[in-house]
């Protein structure tokens, strides 16, 4: 059965009722204030007993009808989580993307609550804050997969998942009211080239555990199949580089700490060295450096000195795959990046996808390469695998439902098309229950399954880059 505005299943209590209460001894609430209705700006709280976690507390980045103009950085409303005072015991860090972590360092001293992380995302998020000159939030903890930490009345167990980026996690939240598995950012693949592959087993055993509620990541719900492996994105790309004549840009999402890892031995295969374009890819690379999540001895090119390199030497890895502004790309494109140019016969390799709603700026940049002589590849339009997603297709949900059993499906992490398209797949594989909402709505797991829509207040807080 599938809850929501007006299906069964929704609460028909009045939201004056319940707006200034609290979850009570019997109650497990989930109440997400971004990300769900969108991909992005991702900020969840669960309720028991008179206390809240967050987990996760991200921005999203949205492109002006100007496509040359700087993106607008949103953040969510969190009203809500500032009158909460001392009842927010904890805030839950799954992964170091920006759109679950990118409003930490702007908004964590309202809370100064407990933040827990894994390494990772835990250096992402100091170094973060010390380039906005940000109080860093100290201390964090540090967390790994397998460990249980109690905040409050909540029990918290990290579950490891495979993703697009190291140490990503779910959580698993245990209340006397109930367990939620809140499973994150997600795919299944059994050759990840970092971290363990999937198995079967931890997600049976969570299931037996009985989990009553998942919120499951709709990204890729109109996806049939399953995702690929980031093995076969690493063949192909050290073929294919190896082929090629002339400079080699690849662009990829610089938090990809294993596809950095790729392109890092194409060109040692390729006889190529590496130079870095843009802040944040080299930001990236030395903070997985740090944590010997990189090769040791990977070494790189300054900008400064790589035009004294035969073009079939070099390799660059470049941020701006979404046509950002200013990044190094897009400088490439416009020829106007003060050290690097590209001369005709060179190729640009887009491994990523094209998240929705940049696509004028993508196509512009690929337009400004092409119409110079460069060849360009993009993983939208190749033949050959160049990008792995790193969220569940239809198998990939139909998998993970039957394995962990739960009682209730929270479709989550998509616009309104992918949560609905989501809950039809959880209810043929025969999810007893699916609630849908948007933010801003609380989903009452225990006693009864339920939602009341408008519970409280959200919407988007715009925010400078720097």
């Amino acid at each position: 059965m599938v809850a929501g505005s007006t299906g069964a299943g929704t609460a028909k209590m009045g939201v004056g009722m319940l707006r200034h209460s609290e979850p009570g001894p019997k109650d497990l609430w989930f109440l997400p204030l971004g990300g769900c209705g969108e991909i992005g700006m991702n900020l969840n709280l669960f309720g028991h007993n008179g206390q809240w976690i967050m987990v996760d507390c991200g921005v999203h980045f949205t492109q002006p009808q100007d496509f040359n103009a700087q993106p607008i950085i949103e953040m969510p409303d969190t009203s809500f989580v500032d009158h909460l005072k001392g009842r927010l015991v904890a805030l839950l860090v799954t992964h170091a993307h920006e759109d679950h972590i990118g409003a930490i360092a702007r908004l964590w001293h309202r809370w100064e609550c407990p933040l827990v992380a894994t390494p990772f995302a835990a250096e992402i998020i100091r170094r973060r804050a010390r380039g906005r000159r940000s109080p860093v939030p100290e201390p964090i903890i540090e967390t790994h997969p397998g460990n249980e930490k109690h905040f409050g009345c909540f029990k918290v167990r990290w579950v490891a998942m495979n993703h697009s980026t190291p140490e990503t996690c779910g959580l698993e939240i245990e209340t006397a009211a109930g367990r939620i598995f809140h499973s994150a950012d997600w795919k299944i693949d059994t050759a990840p080239l970092m971290g363990k592959g999937f198995t079967k087993k931890p997600y049976e055993a969570l299931g037996l555990r009985g989990v009553d509620a998942m919120t499951s990541d709709s990204t890729n719900a109109f996806v049939e199949g399953s995702s690929a492996s980031e093995s076969e994105v690493r063949s192909n790309l050290i073929e294919l580089i190896q082929q090629l004549d002339g400079r080699v840009v690849v662009t990829c999402f610089s938090s990809n700490i294993v596809r950095l890892q790729t392109i890092l031995e194409a060109a040692s295969k390729s006889g190529r060295y590496v130079c870095l374009l843009g802040r944040s890819v080299s930001m990236m690379v030395d903070c997985a450096k740090s944590l010997h999540l990189l090769n040791d001895d990977f070494s790189w090119v300054e900008q400064r000195h790589v035009g004294y390199l035969p073009p079939e030497e070099v390799l660059f890895i470049a941020t701006g795959s979404q046509g950002e502004v200013d990044s190094g790309l897009s400088r490439l494109s416009k020829r106007s990046h003060r050290h690097v140019d590209l001369e005709k016969g060179d190729t640009v390799i887009f491994s990523s996808r094209t998240i929705p709603g940049n696509e004028k700026a993508v196509q512009s940049l690929c337009k400004r390469f092409r119409d110079a002589g460069v060849n360009v590849l993009h993983a939208d339009e190749s033949p050959l695998v160049l990008h792995a997603s790193g969220h569940p297709c239809q198998e990939e949900l139909e998998t993970m439902y039957r394995l962990i059993n739960p009682r209730v499906v929270i479709p989550v992490h998509g616009d309104t098309k992918h949560l609905g398209k989501n809950a039809q797949i959880a209810e043929n594989v025969g999810v007893p229950e699916i609630i849908k909402g948007l933010n801003g709505d609380l989903f009452m797991i225990s006693p009864k399954p339920s939602v009341i829509k408008n519970f409280c207040k959200v919407g988007k807080v715009l925010t400078s880059p720097a």
